[in-house]
């Protein structure tokens, strides 16, 4: 699976090559840029796609892919944003920074990047370890991040939206999910107290 995460990066760097069948068209680093952005999208999603999956299917094993997706996510949106400060911007520091605060879908993927990081960095058993509940809290942050990417997404796209919106559509599906879930869990434990307190007076009148 770890090679099978790889192929994006390998099908872009036979296109710098402009090998037949992976050329990058007639503007390369816009379609550097996109791609990476692309692919590290679909891994969050991915991620995301995990848990749902699991208490669906019944199949805990993916649970051990889970942080690998992660990763490539992180890895590929870091790509993302080399390729655009590299070889798009120079690494202008001052342009990089116009951009962010001029253009709005910038400054919403670079909020996302900047999120991640910490993700990535306590992405470690030991880590987990370390933070204990704190973690899981910390990494919430994907559902945001997640968000982030897509209407980042969204608004950089000027014409055909299709695509975005089928991310819009995938990642409304995993989080409605997660809510859906959430509530569940939620009325049960009400009714389940409810159903207490009534055992106990039903108790206190004999």
């Amino acid at each position: 699976m770890f090679l099978v995460c790889l192929v994006p990066l390998v099908t872009v760097v036979l296109g710098v090559f402009n090998l037949p069948g992976f050329g990058l068209g007639a503007n390369p680093v816009e379609e550097l840029i996109h791609r990476m952005g692309l692919w590290g999208l679909r891994f969050l999603l991915i991620t995301l796609a995990i848990t749902p999956l699991r208490k669906l299917s019944g199949w805990n094993w993916t649970l051990r892919l889970r942080r690998m997706f992660g990763l490539f996510a992180f890895f590929y949106i870091c790509l993302h944003f080399l390729v655009y400060a590299g070889l798009d911007q120079r690494f202008n520091v001052s342009r990089i920074i116009e951009d962010v605060l001029e253009r709005p879908y910038i400054t919403l993927g670079m909020t996302g990047l900047l999120l991640l990081i910490p993700l990535a960095i306590t992405s470690t058993n030991a880590m987990m370890r370390r933070l204990g509940r704190r973690w899981q809290k910390l990494h919430r942050l994907v559902y945001v991040i997640a968000i982030l990417g897509v209407w980042h997404f969204f608004w950089q796209v000027k014409l055909d939206i299709r695509e975005p919106l089928i991310f819009v559509a995938i990642l409304t599906v995993l989080l409605g999910f997660r809510v859906v879930v959430s509530w569940r869990k939620s009325r049960q434990r009400r009714l389940l107290t409810q159903g207490n307190r009534s055992n106990d007076h039903t108790a206190n009148a004999r």
